[in-house]
Order: structure tokens, then C-alpha cells, then sequence
């Protein structure tokens, strides 16, 4: 995997999320297959997410969401089509907490792409910090329909 390769100044350029809700500070490493993203942010008060004063596990499902969609821009940019894509569904998702502002340290985000064809991509993810695992599942991405060109996809 490539170290540490883009920033959170990156992100907000290449991801739909503007604002608050880019999530995530970094990416620490990536290949074609794989990504590890960093979050910092989740112990804040002001964190979009936040209800009745805390940050539900279940945002745990976007941090993974915004890796998945940071590894198809860098997928992108390194010369393979991807198109836009849009969440479709999460599946098969563990809590191991009930909340992630308590968690101290960062957060470390892993998505690893597992399939994919001309119309989306499923990946598994895991959401980790304090030396355990938070939440964990799978995503699956729908490929827009203007663009459903997906590297190493059959036609």
C-alpha cells in the first residue's frame, strides 16, 4: 500500500462532502484494492452527527462510506475510471460500542473493495480505534449511470 498520500485539504476537493461533514483527516495508505483512512474530529462537540449530545456508533457506517468514496477518487486519479458513485446499501454491520465520541485517540477507518462490476463496487469495512474495533460491515456502491466504467470491471 502507498503511504500516507493525501491530506484533508485533498479530500475536501475530491469528495461530495463539504464542510463538517468531510469527516475525515486523512488518508495513511492505499492500493487498487484497499484503503486506510485517519479521523480526528469525532470527539468534538460540534460534530454534524452528534445527537442528544453524543456520536452514535452507527456514524461509524459514514466514516467508511467517505473512505469508499476518497479510495474511487485516488482510484481515478491514478488514470483508472471510476465514476460517481452513490451508497446503496450496508450490510451485514456489527456494533462493538454504543457511541464514538468517548473513544479516545483517532479513529482508523479500512475499506477493502471485494467485487465489483460495470454497475457498483461492495467493499468490507472496519472502523477501529482505542486498540479495538468500533463497527464493522460491508457498503455497497452504485456507479452512476452516466459513467459505469469501474476498473478491472466486466463489460
Amino acid at each position: 500500500m502507498t503511504p500516507g498520500t493525501r491530506d484533508r485539504a485533498w479530500l475536501a476537493t475530491h469528495l461530495p462532502h463539504r464542510g463538517d461533514m468531510n469527516l475525515l483527516e486523512g488518508v495513511a495508505a492505499w492500493d487498487a484494492q484497499r484503503i486506510d483512512c485517519v479521523a480526528t474530529r469525532h470527539r468534538e462537540p460540534g460534530h454534524p452527527l452528534r445527537r442528544a449530545g453524543e456520536l452514535p456508533v452507527a456514524a461509524g457506517i459514514e466514516y467508511a462510506a467517505q473512505a469508499v468514496a476518497a479510495h474511487g477518487a485516488l482510484v481515478a486519479e491514478a488514470g483508472g475510471p471510476l465514476g460517481a458513485g452513490y451508497l446503496a446499501s450496508a450490510r451485514s454491520v456489527t456494533f462493538h460500542v454504543r457511541r464514538l465520541d468517548d473513544v479516545a485517540g483517532p479513529l482508523a477507518i479500512h475499506a477493502e473493495r471485494i467485487g465489483g462490476d460495470a454497475g457498483g463496487v461492495l467493499y468490507e469495512f472496519c472502523v477501529e480505534g482505542a486498540g479495538r474495533r468500533l463497527v464493522e460491515g460491508r457498503v455497497a456502491v452504485v456507479l452512476d449511470a452516466g459513467d459505469r466504467s469501474l476498473p478491472g470491471a466486466a463489460a
